[in-house]
């Protein structure tokens, strides 16, 4: 009866859902709509819902019941009471290898193509696993953290203490099981980042130098320039975004990491920003660019249902539009870091091809982190270098005279 009745509210789930929300928005207004729901009701509906999307574009013609019995078999490693009542001949085997399960699915449903759960394979970076990457969409990715460096033994003792299961990955990085619920644990200390490993990774490529001015071009929630805080105090930052609400809530998120000293631009970088940031030219710039996102799918994978293809062009004009209107402020020998969330050859390997090209910097390094391989986000990171030229008379050490 409790398996009929989660499969009732999963159908109540889909149906209402709209397509162009994310889930992690929509999900807790359905359950304050739904006050009678208790937690291991709204943990079982999650995760029922969550892995029906992880079937992505696979199977599209089966009944969403009958998807959601593949979801299952394929996204749980342990048997439950859902699928036991269900399909009790799938319990017995969801210990089994990734590889044997998906041949029993095929054998079940014949149409059943890896390929299809995420059908843009032949888009992918070079360097990417495809069939790694596919499977990878059938594991829900892991929760890290970034530790400052002086309480990493506070957290970790805390986090025995709550029995937490966690893994420390070096560097300050520990990962734990997704919906660790670290507010519950830690209500008011701020001895750490939330922070994807893959993003964490990204700080092998800053090298930034002491009294270095840079600058995080699209800061958001201003992860990146907390990593370049945490190998250079000393930098002198400019911080900017498109979004105001965004620039608002990094100050008190700074504050608490220690991050004072910086100045916030609100800049649309599709724009020629000369008027506002003048001649102005840096030691170093971090562009994490938009993108499709889809290296964070595996913790979003309404995504892959939602997504149309030509976005990638959309972003590709993008990037293109936003990396002209940065580069013009590098320093002669100064590095432009360019970081996407993307999979996508179109706006990895593409936007590198552009600015050396283009732009004529020079590329001393690219790479694909690859997330799938460690249940996180898959990233692309790029360092490349404006050749050397004689400096122009305004330099960005005027930023210390100019808000």
């Amino acid at each position: 009866m409790k398996a009929i009745n989660q499969l009732k509210t999963f159908q109540r789930i889909l149906a209402e859902y709209p397509a162009d929300t994310p889930l992690g928005k929509f999900l807790p207004g359905f359950y304050r709509q739904n006050k009678q729901m208790g937690s291991t009701d709204r943990r079982v509906a999650g995760r029922l819902v969550y892995n029906y999307f992880r079937l992505g574009k696979a199977l599209p013609d089966l009944a969403a019941e009958e998807r959601l019995m593949v979801a299952e078999f394929l996204c749980n490693t342990q048997t439950n009471s859902f699928l036991q009542y269900f399909k009790p001949e799938w319990a017995a085997c969801v210990s089994f290898a990734i590889d044997d399960k998906i041949n029993l699915v095929k054998t079940a449903h014949p149409d059943f193509n890896l390929e299809d759960v995420f059908p843009w394979s032949a888009q992918l970076s070079k360097d990417i696993d495809r069939n790694a990457f596919l499977k990878s969409f059938f594991v829900q990715p892991d929760l890290y953290i970034r530790v400052n460096k002086a309480f990493e033994t506070q957290v970790k003792a805390e986090l025995s203490k709550a029995d937490v299961v966690f893994k420390d990955e070096g560097n300050g990085c520990l990962s734990m099981p997704n919906g660790t619920r670290l507010d519950a644990i830690f209500p008011k200390q701020h001895w750490f980042e939330i922070q994807d490993y893959s993003s964490q990774q990204t700080a092998q490529f800053f090298k930034p130098n002491k009294w270095d001015s840079w600058w995080d071009a699209c800061a958001a929630s201003g992860g990146k320039s907390l990593l370049l805080h945490s190998l250079q105090p000393d930098i002198k930052l400019v911080v900017s975004d498109i979004r105001e609400s965004i620039l608002a809530n990094l100050d008190e998120r700074f504050q608490q990491a220690g991050l004072r000293k910086y100045q916030k631009k609100l800049l649309d970088l599709t724009e020629n920003n000369e008027q506002l940031l003048y001649n102005y030219e840096f030691d170093g710039i971090i562009l994490d660019a938009p993108c499709s996102g889809s290296g964070t799918w595996g913790r979003t994978p309404e995504m892959i249902s939602q997504f149309d293809p030509h976005r990638t062009d959309f972003f590709k004009r993008l990037q293109q539009a936003i990396i002209s209107n940065v580069a013009k402020h590098l320093k002669p020998g100064a590095a432009l870091v360019y970081i996407t969330c993307s999979a996508f050859k179109a706006e990895n390997e593409d936007a590198v091809d552009f600015m050396v090209k283009q732009l004529g910097l020079q590329l001393e390094i690219n790479q694909v982190l690859k997330g799938y391989e460690r249940k996180a986000d898959t990233m692309f990171v790029a360092r490349l270098t404006k050749p050397e030229q004689l400096k122009p008379a305004v330099t960005a050490e005027q930023l210390d005279s100019d808000s």
